[in-house]
């Protein structure tokens, strides 16, 4: 018999106390295209043996599977670099962050009670993508949510990764905020 595969590990129950969202609140609360982001983040970071799903693997998977997060960049080739910064991340070369748990320090609140499998600033941009659609009224959170949250964490792995590739993550946050309030 053959063992299973290891897994990235699933999350404690929070304290009622913790303002953290549960893992399981996480994605009862995105649109199918966003779950289906957060799989393939949980996929890259098992596949690239990371212990935890980070701010890149979120991008990474965001600019594979949402075609809206792709259009709200200035052009189809600063996605493409973007992506090449992901990709040589992802087989080892470029940035080097394999097997490292990103704390960027910026999250005092998770600190205290991190979700397993998920580093904080990966905790903290799907709270503030969850905030977002509740802003404008909508029960789920989208991909262009998680973008603007990405782009607004000035010290996450996926800011990095954007301002290496040359994207001005200022200016698209705000382009997504401005975005957003014209929706709602």
């Amino acid at each position: 018999m053959q063992s299973p595969l290891p897994r990235v590990p699933e999350q404690p129950a929070p304290t009622p106390a913790d303002s953290v969202p549960r893992r399981a609140e996480i994605e009862a609360r995105l649109t199918t295209e966003l779950a289906s982001v957060v799989a393939g983040a949980r996929r890259r970071a098992h596949r690239d043996g990371d212990a935890q799903i980070d701010t890149a693997h979120l991008l990474h998977s965001l600019l594979e599977t949402d075609p809206e997060v792709r259009a709200a960049f200035d052009s189809g080739a600063q996605v493409a670099r973007v992506l090449g910064y992901l990709v040589q991340r992802s087989i080892g070369y470029g940035l080097r962050w394999q097997g490292t748990v990103e704390d960027s320090g910026a999250v005092p609140l998770v600190r205290k009670q991190a979700v397993t499998g998920w580093s904080p600033p990966a905790v903290a941009a799907m709270g503030h993508a969850l905030n977002r659609a509740a802003v404008r009224g909508e029960p789920r959170a989208g991909g262009p949510d998680l973008l603007a949250a990405l782009a607004a964490d000035r010290v996450c792995r996926a800011v990095e990764v954007l301002e290496r590739a040359g994207v001005d993550t200022r200016s698209l946050a705000g382009r997504l905020s401005a975005a957003s309030r014209q929706a709602s």
